[in-house]
């Protein structure tokens, strides 16, 4: 359960980080989706594995913003023209 739970707040997180990274987004829903529950899982995982904060706390979620950001922002680098 605690994994369906990371990839729903990982799904909003992808929305916030995608309306706080400046300029055009990935190509649709899917992408900004996958990209926020990817960033989450990585920041959650990494966050607890290193003790920055525990299951359940709000800093997850903040972790969360935070790794969909970094990976909105590698994917811009990546595709940039």
């Amino acid at each position: 359960m605690h994994l369906i739970w990371t990839i729903l707040i990982g799904f909003v997180a992808g929305l916030i980080a995608k309306a706080i990274t400046p300029g055009a987004g990935p190509g649709g829903f899917f992408l900004t989706a996958a990209l926020g529950i990817g960033g989450s899982l990585a920041a959650t995982y990494l966050g607890q594995l290193v003790g920055w904060y525990q299951a359940g706390q709000s800093t997850g979620f903040i972790g969360a913003i935070v790794g969909a950001i970094v990976l909105l922002g590698a994917y811009h680098l990546v595709t940039r023209k």
